[in-house]
């Protein structure tokens, strides 16, 4: 085999064959591609695709350069993966949901990336909660109480770390493809059986419009069928934030509020169901999307949820009495400011990205590798499209650790933000589903 070989099929617009793109991404796990090797690579799949066959090859490629589990436990292995937003607290809700309803769910998360928030690092604002877990501490926490979610391993899917840094300076993070193959060769290498994909779309997704958000979406269904998992798509709305606060312990304060039901966030909950609904009706634990919304409302109703929640969290570090007493034992900022509103009217528009940003900046996420996370920091309180407000009347109120910090996040809100005259028209939260 020859990388320059290959790069050239790709830059003249033939796909590769499944050995090739085999040969590839073992290449590029153990460092026989370069460098420029695989920025040339990047570059050609950005510019000429792979098709939908070089897209399934080229995922079962970049999965099997690592160690791909598998299970022996009486339920479907199942598991969802979100694009990324703001407020995007999913995760924490449906792992324990859909365990309370008997599924086993391996969910192996990520960071921050940008302006969207990371599932581990709202989890680690919880005190004493590891997101690093073995495979022998993973099996035995999935038998005891069928769900964790933990960080990726690093004998997971090893082209796609070494692929996702050369996409980061290169120029090529838009590509379908690479999208594709990244988030699907990590997740399949958790041996599931059923997935379920939330892609989102909107000025706070990397997916900023409808067509490119369905042609991502149907690219991930198609793919993960053809690598033999189960798989269908929601598309749903990021034109405001998905949960009233953005920030790691925050968004954990607003899931705790919704699991022990003292303030439920319908936003959180209904699409907690309906995703939830569809990994049931994947994996064959409900009769179709619909039996399983109900299912997993019902685990969300009766506290099993949160019961499940609270074993996961203890047994990866956390307090044991973590559900009961939640609210003593997340970090506060040492400062909080209203954010008011400059002018009179409605919510028109809101730059979710903006607001992720300012989230960033407050210390909530890294502008550069290895910066350190704040948990307390951040935005709550964040008013949603079409509400009425008059000048003066808080926006959101922000959680910052220096006076400075906060003057700037409260000027970023206040630019994220554009009142008009009228109502605008309502985006429903579930725009769109995908299934083979």
């Amino acid at each position: 085999m020859d990388a320059r070989a290959i790069i050239a099929k790709i830059r003249d617009r033939r796909v590769p064959s499944a050995a090739e793109l085999g040969w590839f991404a073992q290449g590029l796990a153990d460092g026989t591609v370069g460098d420029a090797q695989a920025g040339a690579f990047a570059m050609a799949v950005l510019l000429n695709g792979l098709g939908a066959e070089g897209r399934v090859a080229l995922t079962r490629a970049m999965r099997d350069t690592g160690h791909v589990l598998d299970w022996d436990v009486p339920g479907p292995v199942l598991d969802k993966h979100s694009t990324g937003g703001i407020g995007d607290c999913i995760s924490l809700l449906l792992a324990p949901a859909l365990a309370a309803c008997g599924a086993y769910v391996p969910m192996i998360s990520g960071r921050g990336l940008g302006h969207t928030g990371g599932t581990l690092d709202k989890l680690e604002a919880i005190p004493g909660f590891r997101t690093a877990l073995g495979e022998t501490a993973l099996r035995k926490q999935l038998g005891e109480v069928r769900c964790a979610i933990v960080a990726a391993s690093a004998d997971l899917a090893p082209a796609d770390r070494r692929l996702y840094a050369i996409r980061d300076i290169s120029g090529t993070v838009e590509s379908i493809d690479l999208i594709t193959a990244s988030i699907l060769s990590k997740k399949l290498a958790a041996g599931l059986e059923g997935l379920v994909l939330d892609v989102k779309c909107g000025s706070g997704a990397f997916m900023k419009t409808p067509e490119r958000a369905e042609e991502l979406a149907r690219a991930l269904v198609a793919t993960a069928q053809g690598a033999g998992c189960m798989t269908s798509a929601l598309i749903t709305d990021m034109d405001q934030p998905l949960a009233t606060a953005a920030g790691n312990a925050l968004e954990v304060i607003e899931v705790m509020e919704t699991l022990t039901g003292s303030s439920v966030n319908a936003a959180l909950w209904d699409l907690t169901c309906a995703l939830g609904g569809e990994a049931l009706a994947l994996g064959g634990l409900a009769a179709d999307a619909e039996d399983g919304a109900g299912r997993i409302e019902q685990a969300l109703e009766s506290g099993a949820a949160a019961e499940y929640f609270g074993k996961m969290v203890a047994l990866q570090g956390g307090p044991a009495d973590f559900v009961e007493r939640w609210p003593d034992r997340l970090p506060a900022a040492p400062i909080t400011r209203e954010v008011p509103a400059l002018d009179d009217g409605y919510i028109a528009r809101i730059d979710c990205e903006a607001l992720g940003n300012a989230v960033v900046h407050l210390g909530g996420g890294r502008l550069r590798a290895g910066d350190k996370v704040n948990p307390s920091v951040g935005l709550s309180d964040l008013i949603g499209l079409g509400e009425e407000i008059g000048a003066g009347v808080p926006l959101a109120m922000v959680h910052a650790a220096s006076d400075a910090a906060a003057d700037a996040a409260v000027a970023a809100v206040q630019a994220a933000y554009r009142v008009g005259t009228s109502v605008p028209d309502e985006m429903p939260l579930i725009r769109q589903r995908i299934t083979g």
